[in-house]
């Protein structure tokens, strides 16, 4: 049924496992869209009281937006930066506005927008060797969905500042992962939580959750995410001389030499 997606029902379980392990389930517009549906679906069917994601292969939840569709293609406009970026914002504004609770069990790398779409859910769980950045700033591009000052508060300006790669450890020390668990247990354990939490009666799952939801939004989270999408529109549509170069570098050599130029440029720092 979907190209880019597993779905499955474990009791009142909906599992959604993002299914593009050769490309560490870089998210692409394919897959936002589907996930969109499998998701609605799962909201609407009575059945289902909690839902959990996961990324397919162990080496990556999400390594981020699939920044390969640019390469080669038409440079983006300040409108189309905008139309791309809102519909990032929808995606993983997916998973917020949901009314079951959904859970990330998050393996390996969890990375640019794989990690804000990440922020978006109800909790986070990781393993061991998860690996957590804000690399978008690497790239000199805007975060899409700037949900990271919401969970971890005034942490996240050295994270978003430096595009810095950080660990377990300290995704759960800055509250971004509620708990890690050893690698080979992290699903199991995750779909327990989830059944644990789906005996409890699925009204007061929602309005629960509609009740903490309305706690940070009349505080002005939609306001500051749209704002962020206007900044990362504006930055996008800028393009720095790191933006140009790297951008010059994907088209003409390819991504593989992109993202090696790119490393290179703080290795002295690291």
């Amino acid at each position: 049924m979907y190209e880019t997606l597993e779905v499955e029902r474990d009791d009142r379980v909906g599992i959604i496992t993002l299914n593009q392990p050769k490309t560490l389930n870089a998210i692409s517009l394919k897959m936002s869209d589907e996930f969109k549906t499998a998701l609605n679906a799962l909201e609407a069917d009575a059945e289902i009281r909690v839902i959990v994601v996961k990324g397919a292969g162990g080496r990556a939840f999400s390594s981020g937006y699939d920044i390969a569709e640019e390469a080669g293609g038409v440079k983006y406009t300040s409108a189309s930066w905008s139309e791309r970026l809102n519909h990032d914002l929808e995606f993983t504004l997916s998973v917020w506005k949901c009314k079951k609770p959904t859970l990330a069990a998050i393996e390996g790398y969890c990375l640019a927008g794989g990690m804000e779409f990440a922020g978006m859910f109800d909790i986070r769980y990781c393993s061991e060797d998860a690996k957590f950045g804000v690399v978008d700033t690497r790239f000199s591009t805007g975060v899409a969905t700037l949900i990271l000052p919401w969970i971890v508060g005034p942490q996240c300006r050295e994270l978003i500042y430096t595009g810095d790669i950080f660990n377990a450890e300290r995704a759960e020390k800055i509250g971004f992962v509620t708990r890690v668990f050893p690698k080979e247990t992290l699903a199991v354990e995750v779909v327990k939580i989830a059944k644990r939490m789906s005996m409890v009666a699925a009204e007061c799952l929602n309005w629960n959750k509609k009740a903490l939801n309305q706690t940070t939004e009349i505080m002005g989270l939609m306001s500051a995410l749209k704002a962020g999408v206007d900044a990362a529109t504006l930055l996008n549509s800028m393009e720095t001389p790191e933006y140009q170069q790297f951008d010059t570098i994907k088209r003409e050599q390819g991504m593989k030499a992109a993202l090696k130029w790119r490393a290179e440029q703080f290795k002295p720092y690291e």
